[in-house]
């Protein structure tokens, strides 16, 4: 053990410290490690400790005391204390030092060393670096680790600062070098590889970037830079960003062509892209197993099946036979029954000691004799059976089972209940005593009892005062038990037997004697039911075995409830009346050396230990000199059977043989619940040759071949035997999955057949019949012989002379593709890599977990609280070396955890299928995590080649030949329709409100509610006519505009806004209607306001007095020019002046309005809306929703774009209804409002957007109660409609339709829009037809761009809904977006729309033709005779033919729209749509409040926002990761985990996710946490 002692970054203690100083050093440590003080107060209190011995600590220069920690002190240096010495080997892990290979750790260092030469830096994970940590003086400290750990909270924050300040920095010099210069970023070459050759920066960091191959570096965090984000940290209801200065009429396509740029030029900050940069190369590094051919079949993308390595090792050697063990001896004095045993011993040798037991510091307490221990058991089995209830209903019957609660140091207590329990016939199931309510792997312990059916548990009345208790007193119900009662066996408590009782001692048979728990590999407990016959031969051939005799004394420190513990120091004994000294677990933490001055004082002939007891024991020898163990003539290693057992065991013998251990003492054995002992060494003879090795090669292994190593001996693993088979046993070895008899050179189960097995499964016959009664068969297939043999759960061979090896445990056999690893094996692999400054020993588990048709294997350690973010992050990356090349085999995730938080088994071992069941779950908190699906993910489907396409005049003729008919439909003809003379009057809505002033002056057209729902503005015909003159008046006036120029209304949601755009119309000038900047937030938003201000070439704002003194502010000033603004004019104090005369257009032709808006993708886009246009889309609307003036519509959503404008300014007046208009901000103070409002007022139709329904179903749904008690009812509505631009978000509004159904909303009523940028509404549901539909479609397949119904519930379903019904004079027909060629029924392709209200052109800077062309009169290429001019909506969709019946009479087709074809992602040749990958994410986890996903140089980037605490972090990496390769077959190049609120979303409720991307590379995110997935 080459460690400083300390371990913690303080100077090692000099080695001449006083014993008692070095015993409470190590009491700390104890603490420490076992989780019972804080980092902190241990530091304290050891630099109390050692403060008189260190006088100069204070002065030492960081950089120096970090040098003499790097030297790590040679084994032969001098003799440090002792006693911190093991304490810090031990760490509290079943699964120990054991793995201490000097073999192994050679090997690693090996194939590291290969590694290191070709060079490759991953990029390390970003952490969020906290304003809050670095005052300008730390930012400045030498990387010097023993500062690094305060309290748990503030390590995340070190952690990140450590990051920065790299830790491959060593020397002081290269450090002072960087503080003097000051770059703004700190950065170091991290090679992962090497030990961190420290490479000082000087110069600017582009030079250092200049002169570097860009794969060294990981540019880790600004720590010198304070992070600027915008101080709105709650999502504004409604910004709309689009990218600084891209204006757009055209798709995103042309526009991107550099993309190390953001929009505006600006290159993205160094920092991710250097990490996405060095993620490339990583990922251009070959992977390992070659991908084969795959193949695409018409429906479904093939997954890869791995196919097998025509090179690989197969058996060659014959079938092998089953082996005997030698014949049970019969001996004259065996008992016939165990019971028997104790009666005779208990009768005639009462005085002879039969287990001695010790107190917390080693020394013997109290020793049961066998006259005792047969009184005492006597008593107990007369008070279960006669005292418990009445005479007439005892509460226990022979043949109950009971639960034995003992603590581990308490053996005596434990021996008399289970004899009491085997003298009374009732069958003791010994357990481990619950400490908290929900104990590791306690629930599946509860499942066993209640299974069991027990009622009853037995316990000493310490043990039960210790129970966790409820508040009044009683002992809590512990997860998942059955209810028990408690019996206290205290010899006090019991009542003396009758001198006529006799228990009743039968001959052994297979009645149920004891029943031993165990824990399967997923976590479930099974209880193995012994027999009396198997209990009693087991003895014996135990006893033959080992060849006790009567009075020996032997040395337990194992668990003596279950196992060879219980075995030998329970039940062999007591056969052959040995004397048993138990060292409990507590003693050996203490002090580790007590089983080997046991052995010494009491001259023991045997003891029973685990590789554990032997490490330790090694470890603290130097404070014993004068040990002997030349007593023993039996050292039992119980987990003898693990591979790694055999350096131990030399190790050992090496240390001890000097103090008279006998090398044929070490006796390995191997043992399972279900077989018991399989096979143990007996011990040697004096001088024989001691037992050979295999030394076997790891690459045949996980082919399950022994094959000698030859090649390579890195990869090779030494196993020793564990002897021969049992006396009277049969051993054979069988194929893991069925019976069949293995070759002789092939690995496969051990399985056993004697009397001494278990016989069942309690309870479970099915698992019993296939691992108690197995029958092997050869290759034919036939039995041989007919004895059933018991599988082990041991995988291994029998070797030369019979000779038994085992190379791991069924449980911990991971299969990835095709190939074997024992788990064992790869922690070994992992903890040769120098892990002693990162993790614990003895705390790592290994398991695998399926993801996409195969075992992943993750990795989980406990990380040392005092190991640096570099430091880990070094380890990690070795590690996943080292285990590639030893092992030949990818880690999918490698995770580490802060100390003491994994799930550990009660004897100290990490529980692994709870830890398995937390990373599963997404609750292991791990804070360092590192994902490799890239290299271990070879089996997905082959990118998919675009085939040429086949042309459009085929798929026409193809469709008539198939009787298919074109994608094609139609709302109503406008022209059959009958309107009244207002149309034919009327072309222009300035005339329409005209008449409606003179015709009827006091109809109310519009009324606002606040957010009280009171009115606060209402305008009648007349009004709103009047107050339209005077601002016509003074646009004359003041703004001297001429008929034709732009003007931008830039005014909050109301009647102003209204007044203003008819104002607008009334003085011939163009309306721009804008949303007005966030006064919280103008940084964000002003910018949208001066590029769309800037692009229509707008001669004048007009505004209010308040948004005007905002334009011109200061603050408005840091965000834009605000010198350049055109005239401003502010509305709200206007004269009253007569307008000379009312413009009138020309032409219906001529422009009524500009409509611009900000695409999700980050376009802004303007679009020409002609006078004909704006009487067409409020003829449909009105004749689709049946408007009239009687009528009243409620509208709850944005008026700046879109048919959301429509509604909320046009409409209204072309049709007289009265609109009551309500601003969606104003939902943010009263929830209730737009609910209330339309219960109110009666309100038939309603509009909203998404973001107020979601506000509504997330705010209002636990609160239905509460909007029955304000008397809200819905039942009057007929349609609420969503007003949208994008797939239907079916889950939203069903879930909106359950929750308000109690409120009387019916379920028909809720419906959505759909419109593009180059017509506004396509689709509205309207009042009369047939309800939406929807239909199931196939994920993979439209992935393919095909369409595919299935049935509901199908894997890989998505439901869509149809998007209201097409408008009146719309037609509509789907189109292959390549080709142009009309597509058939049911395909999918771009909707083209044809119809009266369609725009009239993008509205852009530079006129371009060919995209106006394109986009808004564009023809299919073949099968329309007719020419009909189409606009492209830029949507992917279909239109299928329903059932139904339309209002025409014909059968109605409905349109599906799928999603916006420039969001679409192309990866691996596929389509995805970004909402699909999201929806999957947002599932996976609960404190998942958002998701967004975008492509970054064909990686795939997810950014959640988390909104549970920030150690949820790193659980999301595994999940996002998992969930997108099972669900869309796409590996996630980076999670980036951000703050609620981060991702942004414009005022329809959309995601901007080009923006995100915008920020992302700019740095400006401030993550928690960013992963790039390797």
């Amino acid at each position: 053990m080459a460690e400083p002692p300390g371990g913690n970054g303080a100077a090692s203690p000099p080695a001449g410290l006083p014993r008692e100083v070095r015993e409470q050093l190590a009491e700390l440590e104890l603490e420490l490690s076992e989780g019972d003080i804080t980092q902190k107060g241990y530091e304290k209190k050891r630099a109390k400790l050692l403060a008189p011995y260190f006088p100069q600590t204070q002065g030492v220069d960081p950089g120096v005391q970090k040098e003499s920690r790097n030297q790590t002190p040679a084994p032969s240096a001098a003799p440090a204390p002792s006693s911190s010495k093991y304490h810090r080997g031990r760490s509290g892990g079943a699964r120990d030092e054991r793995y201490r290979s000097d073999i192994h750790t050679e090997a690693v260092q090996a194939a590291l060393a290969k590694h290191k030469e070709q060079k490759m830096a991953l990029p390390m994970p970003t952490k969020r670096r906290s304003t809050f940590v670095q005052s300008p003086a730390d930012a400045c400290t030498p990387p010097d680790t023993s500062s690094a750990s305060e309290d748990e909270g503030s390590l995340r924050r070190q952690a990140a600062l450590s990051a920065a300040l790299h830790q491959s920095l060593q020397n002081a010099e290269s450090w002072i070098n960087r503080s003097i210069q000051g770059s703004s970023t700190s950065s170091s070459a991290s090679s992962t590889l090497s030990h961190g050759e420290g490479k000082g920066t000087s110069g600017s960091l582009a030079d250092v970037f200049a002169n570097t191959r860009i794969e060294n570096f990981s540019v880790p965090p600004d720590v010198t830079a304070t992070t600027s984000t915008p101080a709105s940290s709650a999502r504004p209801s409604a910004i709309d960003l689009p990218p600084s200065g891209i204006v757009k009429g055209m798709h995103k396509s042309s526009n991107r062509s550099s993309l190390m740029d953001t929009a505006d030029g600006v290159p993205v900050s160094s920092r991710v892209s250097t990490k996405i940069q060095q993620l490339l190369n990583t990922l251009k590094r070959p992977k390992r197993p070659p991908l084969k051919e795959f193949f695409v079949d018409d429906f479904e993308e093939i997954v890869e099946v791995p196919q097998p390595d025509p090179n690989q090792p197969k058996p060659e050697g014959r079938q092998m036979t089953p082996v005997k063990g030698e014949p049970l001896g019969v001996v004259c004095n065996w008992p016939p029954a165990l019971e028997a045993a104790l009666q005779r011993w208990g009768t005639t040798q009462a005085k002879c000691p039969c287990l001695t037991a010790l107190d917390v510091t080693g020394k013997p307490v109290y020793t049961l004799t066998y006259g005792k221990l047969w009184s005492r058991s006597l008593k107990l089995a007369y008070t279960l059976l006669n005292k418990l209830g009445t005479k007439n209903e005892p509460v226990l019957k022979p043949g109950d089972r009971v639960a034995l609660v003992y603590p581990n140091n308490d053996p005596v207590m434990f021996m008399v209940a289970f004899y009491g329990c085997l003298l009374a016939e009732v069958i003791p199931v010994p357990i481990e005593v619950p400490l908290t309510r929900k104990d590791a792997g306690g629930q599946q312990i509860g499942f066993l009892l209640g299974s069991c059916g027990i009622g009853l548990a037995l316990t000493t009345e310490v043990c039960l005062k210790g129970l966790p208790k409820t508040q009044n007193g009683e002992i809590v119900q512990f997860k998942g038990w059955p209810r028990l009662k408690w019996v206290v066996t205290d010899s006090k408590y019991l009542s003396k037997s009758p001198k006529d009782w006799q228990p009743n001692i039968s001959n052994a048979g297979t009645e149920p004697a004891y029943i031993e728990y165990k824990t399967s590999k997923e976590g479930s407990v099974m209880g193995v039911t012994v027999s009396r016959i198997a209990m009693l031969s087991h003895c014996q051939a135990l006893s033959q075995a080992c060849n006790y005799s009567e009075g020996e004394t032997i040395v337990n420190v194992l668990d003596f409830k279950k196992d060879a513990g219980l075995w030998h120091s329970m039940l062999t004994s007591v056969m052959n009346k040995l004397h048993t000294i138990s060292v409990p677990y507590s003693v050996m933490k203490t002090c580790p050396l007590s089983w080997v001055q046991r052995v010494h004082t009491h001259k023991a002939k045997v003891a029973l230990v685990k590789c554990r007891d032997l490490h330790w024991a090694m470890m603290a020898h130097r404070d014993q000199r004068d040990v002997s163990l030349s007593s023993l003539r039996m050292l039992i290693v119980t987990d003898g059977a693990n591979p790694w057992s055999v350096s131990s065991c030399d190790a050992f013998l090496s240390l001890f043989q000097s103090h008279g251990l006998k090398p044929e003492a070490i006796c390995p054995c191997a043992t399972s619940a279900e077989a018991m002992t399989v096979a143990i060494r007996r011990p040697g003879v004096p001088g024989a040759p001691l037992p050979g090795r295999a030394i076997l090669s790891m690459n045949g292994l996980s082919y399950g071949v022994i094959r000698v190593n030859t090649e390579d001996k890195n990869s090779a693993l030494t196993v020793q035997d564990v002897g021969h088979v049992m006396p009277g046993g049969m051993m054979c070895i069988v194929k893991p999955e069925g019976p069949q008899l293995c070759k002789t050179d092939e690995i496969g189960e051990i399985c056993v057949s004697s009397r001494a097995g278990g016989m069942v499964y309690y309870g479970l016959t099915g698992v019993t019949k296939n691992t108690f009664e197995v029958i092997p068969v050869n290759s034919a297939g036939s039995p041989v012989g007919a004895v059933p043999f018991v599988r082990s759960g041991l995988m291994g061979f029998v070797g030369p002379g019979s000779l038994v090896f085992v190379v791991g445990k069924i449980d911990g056999m991971l299969i990835v593709s095709g190939r074997r690893h024992n788990a064992d094996d790869i922690v070994a692999t992992g903890l040769a890599v120098e892990s002693i400054k990162t993790v614990y020993r003895g705390r790592i588990a290994v398991f695998s977990v399926t993801v996409f048709y195969d075992e992943r294997i993750v990795v989980v350690a406990e990380q040392r609280p005092d190991a640096s973010e570099e430091d880990s992050f070094q380890w990690m990356s070795r590690v996943l070396q080292a285990i590639d090349s030893i092992h030949q085999v990818g880690v999918y995730c490698l995770a580490l955890v802060p100390a003491n938080t994994l799930p550990k088994t009660p004897l100290g071992g990490i529980h692994i299928s709870q830890t398995k069941q937390h990373f599963l779950e997404g609750s292991l908190h791990p804070c360092n995590i590192l994902m490799c699906p890239h290299t271990c993910v070879t089996n997905l489907p082959k990118p998919r080649q675009k085939q040429p396409g086949v042309g459009p005049a085929s798929v026409m003729v193809g469709n008539l030949v198939a009787g298919k008919r074109i994608a094609q439909a139609a709302g109503r003809d406008l022209g059959q329709i009958e309107e009244n003379d207002l149309v034919r009057k009327h072309q222009f809505l300035s005339e329409i409100l005209q008449w409606r002033a003179q015709a009827t002056p006091e109809h109310m057209l519009f009324l606002l509610l606040n957010a009280k729902g009171a009115p606060v503005c209402t305008a009648t015909c007349l009004q709103l006519h009047k107050r339209a003159e005077r601002i016509a008046s003074i646009l004359y006036e003041k703004g001297h505009l001429n008929a034709g120029d732009n003007v931008v209304l830039l005014y909050p949601p109301g009647i102003e806004l209204i007044a203003a755009f008819y104002g607008c119309l009334y003085a011939g000038c163009i309306p721009v209607t804008v949303r007005p900047p966030h006064a919280q937030n103008l940084t964000a938003t002003l910018p949208t306001v001066r590029m769309i201000v800037d692009v229509s070439k707008a001669a004048c704002i007009l505004t209010s007095q308040i948004l005007m003194r905002l334009l011109r502010s200061r603050e408005a000033a840091s965000a834009v020019d605000v010198k350049t603004w055109p005239t401003i004019i502010d509305t709200d104090d206007l004269p009253r002046k007569r307008l000379p005369q009312v413009y009138k257009p020309p032409t219906p032709e001529m422009l009524a309005y500009l409509d611009f808006s900000v695409s999700t993708t980050g376009m802004l886009t303007g679009v020409k809306m002609s006078h004909a246009a704006v009487s067409a889309l409020c003829r449909a609307i009105k004749l689709q929703c049946e408007l009239y003036s009687t009528r009243q519509i409620a509208i709850c959503l944005d008026p700046y774009c879109g048919l959301g404008f429509a509604l909320w300014c046009l409409c209204s007046v072309y049709s007289g209804h009265q609109s009551i208009l309500i601003p969606p901000m104003e939902l943010e103070s009263n929830l209730f409002l737009w609910l209330s409002t339309v219960s109110q007022y009666k309100i038939r139709d309603t509009f909203c957007s998404y973001s107020v329904m979601d506000m509504c179903t997330k705010g209002l749904g636990n609160q239905v109660d509460v909007l029955k008690a304000r008397g809200i009812h819905l039942s009057g509505v007929r349609t609420c409609v969503v007003v949208a631009e994008e797939r239907p978000r079916v889950a939203l509004t069903q879930s909106f339709s359950k929750l308000f159904k109690d409120i009387g909303l019916s379920t028909r009523a809720v419906s959505t829009t759909f419109g593009s940028r180059v017509n506004v509404a396509i689709c509205l549901q309207g009042t009369s037809g047939p309800d939406p539909t929807t239909v199931y479609v196939d994920l993979k397949s439209l992935r393919h761009d095909r369409v595919r119904l299935v049935e509901r519930g199908a894997p890989q379903s998505l439901l869509l809904s149809e998007s209201g019904k097409i408008l009146p004079g719309v037609k509509v027909i789907i189109v292959n977006p390549e080709t142009k060629g009309p597509v058939g029924d049911s395909h999918l392709g771009e909707i083209w729309v044809n119809s009266p209200h369609t725009a009239s052109g993008y509205y852009t800077i530079y006129d371009n033709e060919t995209l106006q062309a394109d986009h808004f009169n564009t023809r299919l290429s073949f099968g329309d005779a007719a020419q009909t001019l189409w606009a492209r909506t830029g949507y992917l969709g279909f239109v299928r033919r329903t059932e139904l019946t339309a209002a025409s009479g014909e059968r109605h087709d409905a349109l599906y729209v799928v999603g916006a074809l420039d969001e679409t992602l192309e990866l691996r040749g596929l389509r995805y749509h970004p909402i699909d990958i999201e929806t999957s994410v947002s599932r996976t986890h609960r404190s998942i409040a958002e998701c967004a996903v975008f492509t970054w140089t064909n990686l795939l980037v997810v950014v959640v926002e988390l909104c549970g605490c920030e150690q949820e972090a790193l659980d999301l990496v595994p999940l996002v990761t998992n969930v997108v390769l099972e669900e869309h077959y796409l590996i996630v190049g980076v999670v980036v985990v951000v703050d609620p609120g981060v991702i942004p979303i414009n005022s329809r409720g959309e995601k901007q996710r080009m923006h995100l991307r915008d920020s992302f590379l700019a740095d400006q995110l401030d993550p928690i946490y960013v992963a790039y997935n390797m």
